[in-house]
């Protein structure tokens, strides 16, 4: 074996159940000690220190901080930027770094302690955390909203995510109600696997029918059992590194998990560009691409975990390479971001450690997939016991072209996806439309009489034609 092959020697996750918690720091530390002495390798010798985005805090220089903890003086650092896709971005970047004969280990961690955030917020007091950002960074995410988009309010994954829900429902003429009992039963063996999971942070298995009903809508059709619970205090991190220092550092042929392949694709920004609200042809191609360079196949895999954070992500997922919702060997190995939890850009963080487990538990191959923003951005990731493969990198295989958004519009359009937003209380607040114009592009939309919203959330409205009215902002639907 060649001795810069890269490969995962270690691994942690941390759950912390009771609030208030530690800082992100203090979580950052604790797994990157335990994953480094799982690798067997002194923190201080690490190469590189990667960290995902934290949505907890802001740190004035969060690597630094850590590394300092550590004890390390890494020559390659990096902070990601936001997105489910990050964990795996920064894992390609130590992989194709260590290959290159660049570094020998590198560490990737992320940390959230979200749940302690909303503990300090309803006790009316600040997060009382070290080194804060002065001034504070602009958001991490890679580009703003479109401004048409925070107009009409459609910033919250549960309410973009739920409009493309209701575009596939529509595309394949699924009624209201079997779309809800279809996403029961995708979503009910998930439970089960996160109760089984020592790190989930809802370990209750529920029944199809308790997952759609029983539990306050959030954004219409998605009820609270069945989107990404990101209020968490959880970590993880991986330590890879050159199979010639893994020699050296007596780790066993066993205990070693090999990136075999992987690749990232990426749909349109906005969800109201895509080409087809319901499909994706990115998710296809990244895909295509991984299985192609890892020298494997979607029924090589011995163990799955689609990102979740959905059920339309899981879907479009399955479209995408003709799986099965109900395969025999499951979407998930920790649970999925509903119930084994989704710690904001982290989730992939814990579904490879989980994966990497699973396979050094026995030989096999698994797949990891990733997704970031809204159904924007793809990685598909496969792991092994065995080397072989080519790597890649985080050049987009494929990137979609967008449809044009027309921010002001008054006249006829028809619907092509919509979401009722619920507040906590569980009362319809408002419609939120993305429409197909006649001239071709689309617009959004907001849906204000009570009477229109329950309209929509008792029949199909995708294809029915409304009149939009607008303020040159804001536009306002009505049938």
């Amino acid at each position: 074996m060649d001795p810069r092959t890269p490969c995962l020697v270690g691994a942690s996750q941390l759950t912390v159940r009771d609030q208030p918690g530690p800082e992100p720091l203090d979580l950052w530390e604790r797994v990157a000690r335990e994953a480094a002495r799982d690798a067997r390798l002194p923190v201080e010798r690490l190469d590189s220190i990667q960290l995902v985005y934290s949505d907890s805090w802001q740190y004035d220089a969060p690597v630094e901080r850590l590394a300092d903890r550590l004890g390390a003086a890494p020559g390659h650092r990096a902070y990601s930027r936001v997105g489910g896709t990050a964990p795996q971005l920064l894992i390609g970047e130590a992989a194709a770094r260590i290959a290159a004969g660049e570094l020998d280990s590198a560490l990737v961690a992320g940390a959230e302690a979200l749940a302690t955030r909303r503990f300090y917020r309803h006790a009316g007091e600040h997060a009382p955390w070290s080194h804060p950002a002065d001034p504070k960074p602009p958001y991490g995410w890679d580009r703003p909203p479109h401004p048409s988009e925070l107009a009409h309010e459609l910033f919250l994954p549960v309410h973009t995510y739920a409009i493309m829900e209701t575009a596939r429902r529509a595309a394949l003429g699924m009624s209201i109600a079997e779309e809800m009992a279809d996403r029961g039963r995708i979503m009910s063996p998930m439970t089960e696997v996160a109760a089984a999971n020592p790190h989930a942070w809802r370990r209750t298995p529920r029944t199809p029918e308790e997952l759609v009903a029983g539990n306050r809508f959030v954004g219409w059709p998605y009820t609270r059992n069945t989107v990404a619970v990101m209020e968490v205090d959880q970590a993880a991190a991986v330590v890879l590194v050159s199979a010639g220092l893994a020699d050296r550092l007596g780790v066993p042929a066993e205990r070693r998990v090999y990136l075999r392949g992987w690749a990232y694709a990426e749909d349109t920004w906005e969800v109201a560009a895509r080409p087809a609200l319901g499909s994706s042809r990115a998710i296809a191609r990244a895909a295509e691409s991984a299985f192609a360079r890892s020298w494997l196949a979607l029924d090589d895999m011995h163990a799955l975990d689609v990102y979740s954070c959905f059920a339309i992500a899981l879907r479009q997922a399955c479209d995408a390479v003709a799986l099965d919702p109900l395969d025999p060997r499951g979407l998930t190995v920790t649970g999925g971001l509903p119930y084994a939890g989704g710690p904001a850009s982290g989730y992939v963080l814990h579904s490879t450690a989980t994966m990497a487990g699973l396979l050094r538990a026995r030989t096999g191959h698994g797949l990891v997939t990733g997704v970031g923003m809204h159904l924007t951005k793809h990685t598909y990731a496969v792991w092994s016991t065995e080397p072989g493969g080519a790597l890649g990198d985080a050049s987009p295989v494929f990137t979609a072209k967008p449809v044009p958004i027309v921010a002001a519009y008054e006249g006829p359009a028809v619907v092509a996806g919509y979401t009722v937003a619920h507040g906590r209380d569980g009362a319809a607040e408002k419609g939120i439309l993305v429409v197909d114009l006649p001239e071709g592009g689309r617009a959004h939309a907001h849906v204000l009489r009570d009477d229109l919203m329950a309209d929509a959330e008792s029949r199909e409205l995708v294809g029915q034609e409304v009149r939009l009215a607008t303020d040159g902002r804001v536009n306002v639907a009505s049938w």
